[in-house]
């Protein structure tokens, strides 16, 4: 069954708004010295070399200039809490990246920063193939041989093809975010008043899609056009507090899935993606910011994330077969109205 009017203007509607990222720019300015002036004040600055306070002040500045960014130093023990935090947060649909920002910072450790997130994420894929292998195994070969057999009708390749086909849109968008806006993403959407709207703004979609989902549709209906819809509404994941099973779900029962259904083609939706953006910052935490983590807890929130994710995936699926998502929808409304009172109270910064 397809989307109806009202769903599809729906959907549409918070795809767009979670598409609207507008980017700034910066412009630089200098002023040019004459050229009579030129030979004066490099006279006057060889003299001022020599002073030892001004040599000291330049060791200082040099120092200061190779910081790049601070760096928050990681132990074990908060490697497997924010692990815990990870898996526990991955795929129930009230948002892991919001939760591993805003948990870490009440707690006083800092922003663990996107790098250390994303690499404990592969923890949490780690879990999904170890869940789903016997689907995943099955998908797989039923594709090779309708591949090979030309039948481009068959279920098990159009299952397959909506994954691959509704991964591209998070990939493109999420490469644009580290090597095009990066500070702009830092800056504006990774903010912990962004997450507290963008939870509640979550919440409402999908108290809607709960209330007029028709909830019809099983896996074996899965189509192309599913990925391709649910892979749009992925996009949204990439700003803090969307959730990226929770924007996937949503859209889901929006197209008339039940939700058990919705749960599982957003979990090996995720796969592509989410294995992507993991490996590509673990080889930027390895090769640059390793010292400030360690080996050691790295590979403790790794086995956390990994264990605490297959715990919720198998908890959840149990939970959507006879339960609604209304749990989470109450949750994220006061996820993101206790951080907004404490904003306003000055007890954590925004």
């Amino acid at each position: 069954m397809g989307l109806s009017r009202n769903q599809f203007f729906t959907l549409g509607s918070f795809g767009a708004i979670g598409m609207a990222i507008a980017t700034t720019g910066k412009a630089l300015s200098s002023e040019l010295l004459g050229s009579s002036h030129v030979t004066d004040i490099t006279t006057s600055l060889a003299g001022l070399t020599s002073s030892p306070q001004i040599l000291a002040a330049t060791e200082t500045a040099s120092d200061i200039l190779e910081m790049t960014e601070p760096e928050t130093s990681i132990n074990l023990f908060q490697a497997i809490v924010l692990g815990f935090v990870q898996g526990m947060t991955e795929f129930i649909p009230i948002s892991s990246t919001a939760h591993l920002q805003v948990v870490p910072v009440a707690l006083g450790w800092g922003d663990p920063g996107v790098a250390f997130t994303a690499v404990l994420q592969l923890g949490s894929i780690g879990s999904v193939l170890w869940y789903f292998w016997p689907d995943l195994s099955s998908l797989g070969n039923g594709a090779v041989r309708a591949l090979v057999r030309r039948e481009y009708e068959d279920q098990d390749f159009r299952i397959v093809l909506g994954i691959l086909v509704g991964s591209l849109p998070i990939i493109v968008c999420g490469l644009i975010i580290k090597y095009v806006i990066p500070e702009f993403y830092e800056e504006n959407l990774r903010t912990i008043t962004a997450i507290a709207i963008v939870s509640i703004f979550m919440a409402i979609l999908l108290g809607i899609a709960e209330r007029f989902g028709v909830r019809k549709r099983n896996f074996g209906q899965l189509t192309l056009k599913d990925g391709l819809l649910m892979g749009l509404a992925q996009v949204l994941a990439v700003v803090p507090g969307f959730s990226r099973s929770g924007s996937t779900i949503t859209a889901g029962l929006f197209m008339g899935l039940d939700r058990t259904t919705a749960a599982r083609f957003s979990f090996l939706l995720g796969i592509p993606a989410i294995t992507l953006a993991g490996l590509v910052e673990l080889k930027d935490l390895l090769t640059s910011n390793l010292d400030s983590i360690g080996m050691v807890p790295l590979v403790g929130g790794l086995i956390s994330s990994a264990l605490f994710s297959y715990l919720s995936i198998a908890w959840l699926i149990n939970f959507l077969k006879t339960q609604s998502t209304w749990v989470f929808i109450w949750y994220r409304i006061a996820f993101g109205c206790v951080i907004l009172i404490a904003l306003a109270l000055g007890w954590i910064q925004g």
